[in-house]
Order: C-alpha cells, then sequence, then structure tokens
C-alpha cells in the first residue's frame, strides 16, 4: 500500500492518466464500471480491483477521473465507495472538472470522515498526459497539495497551488473560458480563411509568433482544416464547464457576453448529436458536414 496510488476512473482522459502513470512505473490500481476500460490499463500494468473502495483500501493515495460532481460523490461516498475503504488519512486528489462549490462541500464531506482532498482539475488533454506535459491548478492545504504534486510529477510539467479547496477548480473555469473562446475564434477564422479562398495550410506558420499564435491555432486550424474529428475531447463536457464558469459568474455578478454566445454554440451542437465530438466539430456551425465523421 505504501507506493500503491488508486485511480478511479478509466474513461479517456483516466485511461489517459493511467497509462502514463504505469508507463512511469507507479503501482497503480484501477476501478471503473467498465471493465472493458480497466483491462485496457491491466493490460499495460496496472491491478484491477472490484470496487473503488476496495481499490481505496489499497493505496496511499486515491486519484479521481469522472465526469460530474453527482459522479464523484457517488465514487466517493455512494455504496462501495472510497471513503468505505480508505484508511483514515488518506489522501484524495480529484482530476476531474468539478464546480468550485461542490468541491468545497465534497473537501469538508471528506474532512469528516478523516479524508484529505486535493482538487487539481487539468489542462492539456490527452496529448499532454501521454508526454507528461500537463498543466495542473490545485486546491487544498500547502501539506496536502506539496505531497499530490509529488505524486503527479510524472504527469505534469506544471503544477501551481492557487488557493484552498475549490481555487483550483475556479481556475479551471476560467481556463475553460479561455478554451471554449479560443477554440471557437479559431473555427470562425478557419471558415473565413476557406471562404477567402486562402491556402488555410499556411496560415499557423504565417502567424508563428505573433500575437494571434497560441497552442490551439497551432493544433486546431489543421484538424478544422482537414475536418479532422478524432475525439481527444467532447463538446458537451466543455458546455459542462461553460455552464459551471456561468454559474459561478452569477455569483459576483460578472458579466460575460462572450462566454454565453460561446456557451449557446456548444449547446446547439450537443442538441444536434455533436455533442460527443471533438472540438474540431465546431466546424459543423459555419459549414454544412462535408464528410462523415472522422473515427
Amino acid at each position: 500500500m505504501k507506493d500503491t496510488i488508486a485511480l478511479i476512473g478509466a474513461g479517456a482522459m483516466g485511461g489517459a492518466i493511467g497509462a502514463r502513470l504505469v508507463e512511469t512505473e507507479t503501482h497503480l490500481v484501477v476501478y471503473d464500471r467498465d471493465r472493458e476500460k480497466v483491462d485496457a490499463l491491466v493490460s499495460k500494468g496496472a491491478v484491477a480491483a472490484s470496487s473503488a473502495a476496495e481499490a481505496a483500501g489499497k493505496a496511499r493515495a486515491i486519484i479521481l477521473s469522472l465526469n460530474s460532481a453527482a459522479i464523484v460523490r457517488a465514487a466517493v461516498f455512494g455504496p462501495e465507495g472510497v471513503s468505505q475503504g480508505a484508511r483514515p488519512g488518506t489522501l484524495i486528489i480529484d482530476m476531474s472538472s468539478v464546480d468550485p462549490e461542490s468541491t468545497k462541500s465534497l473537501a469538508a464531506e471528506s474532512a469528516a470522515v478523516g479524508l484529505r482532498w486535493v482538487d487539481s482539475p487539468l489542462s492539456g488533454g490527452i496529448p499532454k498526459a501521454a508526454t507528461g506535459q500537463l498543466t495542473l491548478m490545485q486546491g487544498g492545504t500547502e501539506a496536502d497539495v506539496q505531497e499530490a504534486q509529488a505524486i503527479l510529477g510524472g504527469l505534469a510539467s506544471n503544477q501551481t497551488h492557487m488557493g484552498g479547496p475549490g481555487a483550483g477548480q475556479t481556475t479551471k473555469m476560467i481556463n475553460q473560458v479561455l478554451c471554449g473562446l479560443g477554440f471557437l475564434a479559431v473555427a470562425e477564422a478557419t471558415a473565413l480563411a476557406e471562404a477567402a479562398g486562402v491556402d488555410v495550410a499556411k496560415i499557423p506558420q504565417a502567424l508563428k509568433g505573433g500575437r494571434a499564435d497560441s497552442a490551439l491555432l497551432q493544433e486546431y486550424m489543421p484538424r478544422f482544416t482537414a475536418r479532422d474529428y478524432r475525439r481527444t475531447g467532447r463538446i458537451d463536457n466543455m458546455v459542462k464547464d461553460l455552464n459551471a464558469a456561468q454559474d459561478l459568474a452569477r455569483l459576483s455578478n460578472t458579466s460575460m457576453p462572450l462566454t454565453a454566445i460561446c456557451a449557446e454554440i456548444h449547446r446547439m451542437l450537443t442538441a444536434a448529436g455533436l455533442g460527443g465530438e471533438d472540438q474540431a466539430a465546431l466546424m459543423e456551425y459555419f459549414k454544412g458536414p462535408t464528410k462523415e465523421l472522422a473515427r
């Protein structure tokens, strides 16, 4: 148990996190309700658990990679959840994207049963997880965050302690506002370039190093142009995060008109059946489908 880390949630992002942990020689025990996802990590060297409680009981720290606050709560406090198996003092590191208020509540409830909590949402997605270059923004006590950062060192090239419980998730909401607007801006610029007849393939290089340059431009304009819809993220997950950002804005009476428009476009695409697609499918908002979605 001393050197074992548990992973609860082995979906697209959790699977990438788990694969990187195993690659960096972490002794990993994993649980997910989908046995095929667990088996994919077992084939790489992880050990399967039959429940979140069992996984937690074998580990000195638990990483959560789940899809909503409700799922996180169920995984920790539900039947056969983490809290039923974890030893007192066990550290929970939540790498899910969860709204800050729910995170504060989860951290307080964990403390009440003798468990420690660090919120550590991420930016960089599956590609950066694979190379250990995630950006992590973290909330919790200084000592707990330092312990979490040591555990996550093989996953991340940038870790920042932002404050108490929920501060990491608040920072993630800001990150998602910037990403959501950035994806949409690059998609819109791609549509304009295509309509104007310029060689879109040359634009990322032409703008490289200038003020308009960004990681999103360099990665996604080629994908937008090619209608390359490989799944490294989900449009409906962006809806969830932008909803949380808007909820946070309402609490402080902060006006966010551009975020509102961005969220509406993502909701429209989700309603049209594209919620499970990558952000590259934003091009469907600007032009009708030119080919079947790439799988």
